[in-house]
């Protein structure tokens, strides 16, 4: 399917077509480092990842970059600066939040299981996450125009992805990858 031209220059449909793609690829790749290969991927996975980073994680994120550029229109390092600390602060817990509790209810798992997933592994993410996104983020909103942004994050977002795509398939007791 061909998405036309015109509708690609809307930041919110070019997000929607890159995450439809990045995030099913990440998972593929994090699948490919626990030793699955072409036969054994986990297709079914996949589609879920490419369905959750165009319906949610595009929409989501464009929204928090449409909110965040009218609160704090100035494009400098101070400005990039809090806007990225306030992103740790509010969206960075809700979409690892979100991405926990939505990904095991998409496994077919219940509301209750999704929950116990976020309590065991969101601490952990969402610390490794404050290693990360500030600086990507500051980056984002002092020299990325508003247009651009989203796009920016999902090709930033592509190593972060698999990592979640990990953890995602780690035994939250354990630690130990499994296979669901």
């Amino acid at each position: 399917m061909m998405v036309p031209s015109k509708m690609l220059r809307h930041p919110l449909v070019r997000g929607m077509v890159t995450y439809t793609f990045l995030w099913p690829t990440a998972n593929l790749v994090q699948q490919s480092l626990e030793g699955k290969r072409f036969g054994s991927f986990d297709y079914a996975q996949c589609a879920r990842y490419g369905i959750y980073g165009a319906l949610y994680v595009a929409p989501t994120l464009y929204g928090w970059v449409r909110l965040s550029s009218m609160m704090w229109p100035r494009m400098d390092w101070r400005t990039a600066i809090g806007k990225a600390l306030v992103e740790q602060a509010t969206y960075g817990p809700f979409a690892g939040v979100s991405f926990l509790f939505v990904m095991t209810l998409l496994e077919g798992r219940s509301a209750s299981e999704a929950a116990r997933e976020v309590q065991l592994k969101f601490p952990h993410t969402y610390a490794v996450g404050l290693t990360v996104w500030p600086f990507v983020q500051t980056i984002n909103f002092a020299l990325v125009p508003e247009r651009h942004r989203v796009p920016f994050v999902a090709a930033c977002s592509f190593l972060w992805t698999v990592f979640l795509a990990s953890v995602k398939q780690q035994d939250p007791e354990t630690g130990i990858p499994t296979t669901k």
